[in-house]
């Protein structure tokens, strides 16, 4: 993929997440994991179109594993609720905060990389849809994480056209596990 093409792809990813969660928006699993998967898929195609040199691997996998630990505590930051018997996300300023680190640590190993080993640079560039999923993927980990333990249930996919939401027994298995679970701690 091209590098124009892909910063336009991603920019429209990234500003269709910060809207709808900003929002509140019901916790579709499948959409938390779905387009970060799809995200990865893109970017280790890219990855491996071209041979990349030792630096810009290891910047890869730095930026990675930095993008995956942000995610995470964006994932902590996020507002997890019930509302009308479904859990909900909201993303709170803190998420925000985290969301500008991360993309300021993405900009930033892009230029250290760029002065280290200029040809390196078009590498960092094409980690960038790979990075970003695991991020995302992280994020979206983190708050199902919460989200079973909460009252609300977790959709798998919403309903269209006037159908009812899909629902995913595991999620409502975890969710029974993870409340009784909590109980026994009260209880104990």
């Amino acid at each position: 993929m091209s590098g124009p093409v892909e910063i336009v792809l991603i920019v429209a990813a990234v500003g269709y997440v910060l809207t709808r969660r900003m929002l509140g928006e019901p916790i579709v699993a499948k959409r938390m994991l779905l387009l970060p998967v799809v995200l990865i898929g893109f970017g280790l195609i890219d990855l491996v179109k071209g041979p990349q040199s030792a630096i810009s691997i290891g910047f890869l996998a730095a930026t990675t594993a930095l993008s995956v630990v942000l995610g995470l505590l964006r994932g902590a930051s996020t507002r997890v609720f019930e509302k009308d018997g479904v859990a909900y996300l909201r993303y709170t300023v803190m998420t925000l905060v985290l969301w500008g680190v991360n993309i300021a640590v993405k900009v930033g190993a892009g230029v250290v990389l760029g002065s280290i080993d200029p040809g390196a640079a078009q590498a960092s560039s094409t980690g960038l849809m790979f990075t970003l999923g695991a991020g995302l993927l992280a994020e979206g980990a983190a708050v199902l994480a919460k989200a079973v333990r909460t009252e609300g249930r977790i959709m798998w996919a919403k309903g269209r056209d006037g159908q009812p939401h899909r629902m995913s027994p595991t999620l409502d298995q975890l969710q029974q596990r993870a409340r009784a679970t909590d109980a026994s701690r009260v209880d104990g």
